[in-house]
């Protein structure tokens, strides 16, 4: 069982009655509250909730904490006719009642982390607040929130968010040896928390390098699951760049030299189109060096086939269009596809981003892209092939098409379909 790190005398700092903090009391959540306080167990509000009322932010959700156990949980549930969902959580500690048939809340039993595997941890409830907020992972996460606006405080969280500073609960070699996802997650609160971009503990960030291999025990969908968060939060580049420093690329799927100035050049380039939100993997894109190094970075990441496809494109064209400063091709490579021409778009969008071309970001964007005016059927009629073939033979009478301003009809089309089929050594043999 972990040691307790050294707590405030009097966890009670302060009380609030701010317009953030009553804009949590739906109906629902004070049906909760009396229906916890006649059964005699206590509830507050846990974690971020807390941290982000203290911050003058309306929460967008609220965890609850619980001296009740899971078993007690569900009793009182079903004693009540008060529907539970989500009981996949039930193992974690977490009940989900669904109150009135119309908000559900997550509430989890206190707990303290008996065995951690640097991934997940065995847990015994308790009935110890104290205990509960020494498992969490920083300081500004580790308070609670009385529903009376008592705000409690074990480990000083409050004032680090004073000072917006970010700092693990106790010893942070112990604490990243618990999950070394934590790395990641004091990079992401750092975006969230910090008014200066270097005002980073030197101690904490030579901690974090020395357990940088710990991040080959986590699965990749949840390093890029926050990793998102630090590249789209304030100080993203830079943040980033820290967290290779500490020597986190090989463990992270990254080539072990990444393209830094590359990565900042990139990034500069995404923020100045500020009316787009930023596209984490097109910032990412800009740390590789070739296609080859987007696969590699998938296998490790797990992204979505967007992501994927998105980086591995980025990768492919990026030095051929760098200097491309004409809309034509742009409007040429959107179609030069066998997918969807309107998601190839938005591949091209972010190459013109990737780039920090706004005057063609905005042509491209408003283009509408045209109906090609020839149809499959009609092509394999004149000697076209079927089948996948058949894709090769539309995309190339595309890009003709396009060279022509698209002002081209199906006889026009079909006088080049020869020229096309002998050029992809298509010809139909007499």
């Amino acid at each position: 069982m972990e040691a307790v790190a050294i707590a405030r005398p009097d966890p009670v700092v302060m009380k609030i009655d701010s317009p953030e903090f009553r804009s949590i009391f739906t109906k629902e959540l004070e049906d909760l509250i009396e229906l916890f306080r006649r059964y005699d167990h206590e509830i507050r509000v846990a974690g971020g909730a807390v941290r982000d009322i203290l911050m003058g932010m309306c929460p967008k959700d609220i965890d609850i904490a619980t001296t009740a156990t899971p078993t007690e949980m569900k009793e009182i549930f079903t004693k009540e006719n008060i529907r539970m969902v989500n009981m996949n959580g039930e193992k974690h500690g977490t009940i989900t009642p669904r109150i009135n048939d119309r908000e559900n809340f997550e509430i989890t039993t206190l707990r303290i982390d008996a065995v951690t595997d640097g991934r997940h941890a065995e847990v015994i409830h308790t009935k110890d607040w104290l205990l509960d907020a020494n498992r969490r992972d920083l300081t500004i996460n580790s308070m609670f929130l009385g529903f009376d606006g008592t705000v409690y405080d074990y480990f000083y969280g409050y004032d680090d968010l004073q000072k917006r500073r970010v700092a693990f609960v106790g010893d942070p070699d112990q604490r990243i040896k618990e999950d070394y996802l934590r790395i990641l997650r004091y990079f992401r609160f750092y975006g969230r928390i910090a008014e200066r971009v270097d005002n980073h503990d030197e101690e904490t960030l030579r901690i974090i390098a020395k357990n940088a291999s710990g991040l080959a025990k986590i699965s990749g969908e949840r390093i890029w699951q926050e990793w998102k968060k630090v590249l789209v939060g304030k100080f993203g580049c830079d943040l980033t760049i820290r967290m290779l420093n500490c020597d986190l690329a090989t463990f992270m799927g990254l080539p072990e030299k990444p393209n830094i100035e590359e990565f900042v050049r990139v990034f500069q380039n995404i923020e100045s189109i500020h009316s787009v939100d930023i596209q984490p993997i097109t910032a990412l894109s800009a740390l590789l060096h070739t296609p080859e190094d987007a696969i590699t970075l998938n296998l490790r990441l797990k992204f979505t086939v967007f992501e994927r496809e998105l980086a591995y494109f980025l990768t492919q064209n990026r030095d051929e269009f760098e200097a491309v400063n004409e809309l034509l091709p742009y409007q040429q490579l959107s179609l030069h596809t066998l997918g969807s021409a309107k998601l190839k778009k938005e591949y091209v969008l972010e190459l013109l981003r990737y780039h920090g071309k706004h005057d063609l970001y905005g042509q491209l964007k408003e283009w509408q892209i045209p109906a090609f005016p020839i149809k499959g059927n009609v092509l394999i009629e004149n000697g076209a092939p079927k089948g996948q073939k058949l894709g090769l033979v539309m995309s190339e009478l595309k890009m003709v098409w396009a060279a022509n301003q698209f002002d081209m009809s199906e006889p026009d089309l079909l006088g080049h379909l020869p020229a096309v089929l002998e050029k992809l050594n298509l010809a139909r043999k007499s």
